[in-house]
């Protein structure tokens, strides 16, 4: 039981990379809040993996949200050990079609999201005697790509905002590392382009080291490594789980 004793809020976790996430850190010992906006699916995925998970609504630009969830998991598990910043949203667009209003969207949920995240769990996990902070990232954050310029924007930041509070969080004993994963098998980008079923299987193909999408269990595993305490020394980094895109500077 790698996690034995942590306590973990995942963002995003009603569904897809998120709820993996949560059946993996519940399956290794971990107590888990789920949370999303996405209450049905949330309530539903809590009542699966029983006493070891609650469901918490969960609008993550919201500082109110926050506050109350960090109160939930307390209330319900005596302490916090792990944020999982996974919430996240994609939009599709070149620079001269995106609207303002779609920039800041992606901004507000991405960025500012994880920030009032890391903010919010500081003095909990400060009470329980340290933590793992973990950043979902993007391989959008080492890299830029095409009609991606919100997304991208929002992962240099995480990726940015992490290595800040690794810096500042580390005589707190408090971990923060950022997880960059690259094609992943969810909804994300069928929803980013309303709603359609994406045939995962071709962009796979367009991976340059494994040929193939990830699956939300690999991140899930990548994730329990970095809850855990056998990564006690890794702090300000960034965890790369791509298949190989990001070793080449083009698609070949």
């Amino acid at each position: 039981m790698r996690l034995d004793g942590k306590v973990a809020l995942v963002t995003g976790a009603a569904r897809g990379q998120g709820a993996a996430i949560a059946r993996r850190f519940v399956q290794e010992g971990a107590r888990v809040t789920i949370a999303d906006i996405r209450d049905e699916l949330g309530k539903e995925l809590a009542a699966e993996l029983g006493d070891d998970a609650i469901y918490r609504r969960l609008d993550v630009a919201s500082e109110e949200d926050w506050t109350a969830a960090v109160d939930a998991t307390l209330a319900a598990f005596g302490r916090l050990t792990v944020l999982v910043n996974n919430a996240g949203i994609l939009k599709f667009g070149s620079i001269v079609d995106t609207t303002l209003a779609d920039y800041e969207q992606v901004i507000r949920v991405n960025q500012t999201g994880t920030f009032l995240g890391m903010r919010a769990v500081i003095p909990a996990m400060t009470e329980a005697g340290g933590g793992s902070i973990i950043n979902v990232s993007s391989v959008e954050g080492l890299a830029g790509s095409a009609h991606l310029t919100a997304y991208a924007a929002s992962k240099f930041a995480v990726r940015g905002m992490t290595k800040c509070a690794a810096l500042e969080l580390g005589r707190l004993n408090i971990r923060v590392n950022s997880v960059h994963p690259g094609a992943i098998d969810t909804q994300m980008a069928g929803d980013a382009i309303g709603g359609i079923d994406i045939d995962m299987s071709k962009v796979g193909k367009r991976v340059a080291g494994l040929r193939r999408v990830g699956q939300p269990e690999e991140i899930a595993n990548l994730q329990v490594f970095l809850a855990s305490d056998e990564s006690s020394y890794s702090t300000g980094a960034e965890f790369v789980a791509d298949g190989g895109a990001s070793a080449t500077h083009s698609l070949v």
